[in-house]
């Protein structure tokens, strides 16, 4: 009964939010109120509706209730509490009843949340947003239906993908859904905007945090997947350029030059068109994204579903609203009138429109080498592969070059800066800068490119923390009233740094884990022994083991350095219920890098039996994962900061008001002016 209740919810936040996409458009283009709170009311019905059968669908995977397709599909009786509720997003169906849940709860807030917006705007805003709903929950309720039944039901369930069957990947498609849906409501005000032909700082006031919340959940999704992948598939790394990485990279890059345009057309009233063209395009790469993931295209540890039925769905939807959104702005676009800044090259402005070029170039290059396989395929009928090579030619320059001038940036003063004089200010940072290339290439090898990279962290860490002392005159005023300033500082500067800090601690972990990588394949009786690193490593013993739904072959190895004596455990494990092998990996962290382990097969080697054995040196891994998590935190602090729950300041009068035109009627006084 519960699944046909949760059939029922789908169809009824369908209806909820066409109701919700139709009375919002319509209420912000008649300027009527009465419209607008219908669209608020409807986007109310919507939440509860779809909220009410996610949890419907995630009950039945509670209860292990087989008479359900997706359940039989995705989960087994012996399978660990915590994996049966995340098996509700685990499948192609439920991750579909997540990103509509996500979708209309944006909607809800969107409606409820932006009173500083003009209401008209919001009233937009919020039929698209009801509209992008909308059409995701027809695609969920008529090509994706979550709760078909099973007619006999089997006794037992399939049981989800082992390599699901993990806590950082049981939360990466909640934060990564976060960030790709986040992107959708920037996207609403976007064509809202273009819908009302207006851009002014109120509106990019009020992109800015939603931009910042999907870039920030985007960076927890991407950093979760990226460690998932790192410990949990055995090969030693973290990222690999899979195509399903780069689907949710690509809106990252946007996204990251979509938050600095935003500061841009706020504060000085320019790149208002291009703003708004990087919000449409940062949304149309998560609709990419997730028809990548679902159409069969491609073969990933990552994909969720291999259907291309349903992927052509999503590639039409896809056109229908990157094309409408691109189509509104050739013709709207120009006509916004914004763009009426006008700044040095030298300026703040000249430093983020930089960063912005390069940012859209490299995101482009990602594109280029994630899409190049697929159509040369489908062209040429054979198989093509782009690899690290390309990315490493192509992106790799691309982003130092926006890192290199990232610590300037904060320095330039608006419309008209001093290059000379920023430099002279960061003359510690330029200088400590030089020490690290200067040690890295003499103590690390001779290694010039890794040399560059260690720099290029280097400069990007300093560059951070010279830019906070600058703020605070550190060292130029005495320690009381720098301590005030430091009190006052606004939570968006201290973000700001932090997530600046962030990139550079990650550049730091990513050139040296790169560069300096130790790897060593052995086949190990047991007993033997083998050098690695400068470590002996021991297979000391192989044991059976039995887990809840598994069974284990699990290793001991000894590893010593001289100093300590470390013991690692990897396992390789068999999944009964799905057929399935998996390898578990053992690793030893510290700040200087992880001893990382991988169990294979065994074979008969010369009449002993010998299990092959994986050991990986991976230095300053634990940077590039915290330096992710900064450059989170810094997200996380930015979006506390008051002003960016907060409306600009309107005119004094408006166009429209100046013409003697009476202003809309705000549906929070429609009944008073119907008195």
């Amino acid at each position: 009964m519960i699944a046909e209740l949760g059939h029922f919810l789908i169809f009824l936040a369908l209806f909820a939010s066409f109701a919700q996409a139709a009375t919002g458009l319509w209420g912000g283009h008649a300027r009527d109120g009465r419209f607008a709170a219908m669209a608020k009311a409807a986007s109310d019905i919507s939440i509860v509706a779809i909220a009410l059968a996610f949890f419907a669908l995630m009950s039945a995977f509670i209860r292990s209730d087989f008479s359900v397709q997706n359940v039989a599909t995705n989960s087994h009786t012996l399978k660990p509490m915590l994996y049966k509720i995340a098996g509700t997003w685990g499948s192609h169906e439920g991750s579909m009843v997540l990103w509509c849940l996500i979708s209309a709860g944006f909607g809800w807030m969107l409606a409820h949340f932006s009173k500083g917006l003009r209401w008209d705007l919001r009233s937009r805003a919020v039929g698209v947003q009801g509209l992008l709903t909308a059409v995701m929950m027809a695609y969920l309720a008529f090509a994706s239906n979550p709760f078909v039944r099973l007619d006999p039901a089997p006794l037992q369930g399939a049981g989800l993908n082992p390599l699901l069957q993990d806590p950082s990947l049981a939360a990466h498609p909640p934060f990564l859904y976060l960030g790709y849906v986040g992107s959708s409501v920037v996207f609403s005000l976007a064509v809202a905007a273009l819908l009302e032909g207006r851009v002014d700082a109120a509106w990019a006031r009020w992109v800015r945090p939603w931009a910042l919340a999907s870039w920030t959940f985007l960076t927890i999704g991407i950093t979760l997947g990226s460690y998932w992948a790192y410990y949990e598939l055995g090969w030693g790394g973290w990222w690999f350029w899979d195509p399903v990485e780069n689907a949710s990279f690509m809106p990252w890059l946007l996204g990251a030059a979509l938050l600095h345009s935003a500061i841009v057309t706020e504060k000085r009233g320019g790149l208002a068109s291009w703003t708004v063209l990087l919000a449409i395009l940062t949304f149309s790469l998560s609709l990419l994204g997730t028809f990548l993931v679902r159409s069969g295209v491609l073969t990933s540890v990552h994909a969720f579903a291999l259907d291309p039925e349903r992927g052509f769905i999503i590639l039409m939807i896809l056109a229908a609203f990157t094309g409408g959104a691109l189509t509104l702005f050739a013709w709207r676009g120009p006509s916004l009138g914004s763009d009426r800044g006008l700044f040095a090259p030298i300026s703040r402005e000249g430093a983020l429109v930089l960063n912005n070029l390069f940012l859209t170039v490299a995101t482009a290059t990602v594109l280029v080498g994630t899409l190049y396989p697929l159509l040369g395929e489908a062209v040429f009928k054979r198989a093509l592969s782009v690899g690290p090579p390309y990315f490493n030619l192509t992106f790799t320059p691309l982003m130092a070059l926006v890192l290199l001038a990232l610590p300037i940036a904060p320095f330039l003063a608006w419309k008209r800066g001093d290059l000379m004089a920023v430099l002279q200010r960061l003359w510690v940072a330029a200088a400590l800068t030089a020490l690290a290339i200067t040690l890295s290439w003499a103590f690390m090898g001779g290694k010039a490119l890794a040399a560059i990279g260690i720099g290029l962290g280097t400069w990007l860490v300093c560059g951070s923390i010279s830019e906070v002392l600058d703020r605070v005159r550190f060292g130029k005023l005495p320690a009381a009233q720098v301590w005030a300033r430091v009190k006052g500082l606004q939570r968006a500067a201290w973000g700001m740094t932090v997530a600046h800090l962030g990139m550079g601690v990650f550049v730091l972990g990513a050139v040296s884990e790169t560069a300096f990588r130790v790897e060593h394949t052995a086949s190990l009786g047991l007993g033997e022994t083998t050098s690695f690193a400068g470590r002996t490593v021991t297979l000391k013993a192989v044991t059976a083991e039995e887990g809840p739904n598994y069974y284990a072959d699990r290793a001991q190895l000894i590893v010593t350095d001289g100093k300590r004596e470390l013991t690692l455990a990897p396992e390789r494990r068999f999944y009964p219920a799905a057929r399935m092998p998996t390898t578990e990996v053992a690793l030893r962290s510290s700040l200087a890098g992880d001893v990382y382990a991988a169990l294979g097969d065994p074979a008969e080697i010369n009449g002993r039996m010998a299990w092959t054995v994986r050991m990986y040196w991976n230095p300053l891994v634990v940077a590039i994962f915290g330096g992710a998590f900064l450059m989170a935190l810094g997200g996380a602090i930015s979006l506390t900061d008051r002003r960016l729950r907060i409306g600009a300041p309107q005119p004094a009068k408006s166009k429209r008001e100046s013409a003697g035109v009476a202003p809309p009627t705000d549906p929070a006084n429609v009944g008073v002016a119907a008195e």
